[in-house]
């Protein structure tokens, strides 16, 4: 459940913190005041497209979060504990810049967009006003059956199984069609695969002889200058130590008193005696483990000749010989399998389609029992809706070709009155009739979701009279088991409601801002009168309006 939404410095919000609760939520206003905006922001927290027009004139950013109850979530808690985020609350937080890039969080850890959107998936269901339009595209019929079926999992290994089939059945044709062009290649390969086998390449070498190569090649100069700082530092006439022995002892024999006063200096050169004797020993040690080998030397000099005209040759980075010649010897092995492979491919892609067959008959079935369900489910929203006298019925038809949706496709169709020939939806010609033909569709969806928090956007566009005070109980009772927000014009609708929250456009110092608030009792009489009435309140509107909230309560007492 949406329990936190946060705005800041977000189209015309400059600063807005809303605590939500369960139940239904009515969100009202004057048209343009900013209801979007408010599902904007909570679509930029579950991962929409973000764009730099998103952030308020003059700043430099837009904050968004929201924070989710995730208690009686465990597929979301479940999502968390696979990616070691902590899942004892849920906190989406998007960042927009001035110039439309943006950052997110999920539990103050950083995120992909995709992440967010794979995470509210988990999190919160929103209808838009549009859905209608959807309605009208009969790819959308197949998905909300399924989703009704509740067997995305048979759906999901269905798809994978045709995917897999119709992979192998492409590689098989290609590799059946074209056979001289598969003759040479065996012929390019063996020569090619020869001749990466003649190098031996091992994985690591080239690293080990790049550095001997250094190292060889750079011996004699290491020898000469070690030997030449070890005779600087040697005892003999000219090195530093007999120079060093001598200030020591010229110093040591001048008078006690004058002595005295040299005391640090003698203390020093002693040390520098030592040390250069020391730096001697270590100097000669070194040079006598240089080993110089002018044979070793010209052999790997050679050896990555060899390598790096080979690469030059196969157009590859010398480091990349490895990795192409393991896969070059992989597919002159596939290719050398010769008809053998063909006939296991062959076989495998048999296999594939019968196994496919098999999954979406099993698909087919249970779509057949849930088409029926979903049908009588409709149905009966539509007969609250003042059209019981339709009836709607789900039509499958064999496709003519095998998809990865399955063997049918799934068709919505509507008889307004008895006696008439049920039609497709995108033949219903009245637009109020087709807004509470998909209200009932979704109200239908949404009671099978396992996703308690639902956002309704002005799903009652075409509606009016009775009709929507029944769209407001139906909404208020979906809200009763989880979490419905819902866009509304209609007072009927919002007197409904368990919270109503208004949003209004104030104009302030030039600039135009967005508040948002949720109404106490009298708030709520005053909006509903202004809905019932326009921007003049009576006497006569508010007392109608007082009379419809109170109406609306008691009949949910």
């Amino acid at each position: 459940m949406l329990t936190e939404l946060a705005i800041r410095d977000f189209a015309i919000v400059d600063h807005l913190a809303l605590e939500l609760e369960g139940g239904m939520t009515a969100i009202t206003g004057e048209t343009g005041a900013g209801k979007s905006i408010l599902l904007g922001a909570l679509g930029l927290c579950l991962g929409e497209r973000a764009d730099a027009g998103s952030v308020r004139h003059g700043c430099e950013r837009a904050d968004l979060s929201a924070r989710f109850d995730i208690a009686e979530l465990p597929a979301a808690r479940t999502w968390l504990d696979e990616r070691e985020l902590p899942s004892d609350d849920c906190l989406l937080r998007r960042v927009v810049t001035r110039s439309g890039r943006s950052k997110a969080w999920i539990n103050g850890q950083p995120a992909t967009v995709a992440d967010l959107k794979a995470l509210g998936d988990h999190l919160i269901e929103i209808h838009g006003q549009h859905a209608h339009q959807g309605l009208l595209r009969e790819e959308t019929h197949l998905h909300l059956l399924d989703d009704f079926a509740d067997h995305d999992e048979a759906v999901r290994d269905m798809a994978a199984t045709f995917h897999a089939w119709r992979e192998n059945h492409q590689r098989l044709k290609r590799l059946s069609e074209d056979n001289d062009e598969i003759r040479a290649r065996l012929q390019l390969l063996r020569y090619q695969v020869e001749e990466l086998d003649q190098l031996a390449l091992a994985e690591g070498e080239l690293e080990g002889l790049e550095s001997e190569q250094e190292t060889l090649a750079h011996a004699e100069e290491r020898l000469r200058e070690a030997q030449f700082a070890a005779q600087c530092c040697d005892g003999d006439e000219g090195g530093a130590l007999p120079l060093l022995h001598q200030a020591v002892n010229r110093l040591s024999a001048l008078p006690g008193s004058e002595r005295g006063a040299l005391a640090d200096a003698l203390s020093m050169l002693g040390d520098a005696c030592i040390q250069v004797e020391e730096s001697g020993r270590e100097l000669n040690h070194f040079a006598a483990g240089v080993e110089l080998d002018p044979e070793r030397l010209a052999w790997v000099e050679e050896r990555l000749g060899e390598v790096h005209r080979i690469a030059r040759k196969h157009q590859v980075a010398p480091h990349e010989l490895v990795s192409l010649h393991q896969r070059l010897t992989e597919e002159l092995a596939e290719l050398e399998g010769g008809d053998g492979d063909l006939d296991a491919l062959a076989a495998e892609v048999e296999n594939l389609k019968q196994a496919w067959r098999q999954r979406a008959e099993a698909v087919s079935a249970t779509r057949r029992k849930a088409a029926q369900r979903f049908g009588k489910a409709v149905q009966e929203q539509l007969a609250f809706l003042a059209m019981g006298k339709a009836s709607f019925d789900v039509e499958l038809t064999p496709r003519d070709t095998p998809s990865p949706e399955g063997l049918e496709r799934a068709r919505f169709t509507i008889s307004a009155n008895p006696g008439q020939p049920a039609r497709p939806l995108t033949k219903v010609a009245s637009g109020g009739e087709l807004s509470r033909i998909s209200l009932a569709i979704q109200v239908v969806a949404a009671q099978h979701s396992t996703i308690p928090s639902l956002v309704f956007d002005e799903v009652d566009v075409g509606i009016s009279g009775a009709t929507a005070e029944v769209v407001g109980q139906l909404l208020r009772r979906l809200g009763k088991g989880g979490q419905v927000m819902t866009v509304t014009h209609l007072p009927q609708v919002a007197a409904q409601a368990h919270q109503h929250l208004h949003i209004a456009k104030q104009a302030e110092d030039e600039t135009t801002l967005t508040h948002m608030a949720l109404l106490d009792e009298a708030g709520r009489v005053g909006e509903l009168a202004r809905m019932l009435g326009g921007m003049k309140l009576t006497d006569q509107t508010l007392a109608h309006a007082r009379e419809m909230l109170d109406a609306s309560q008691r009949a949910h007492h």
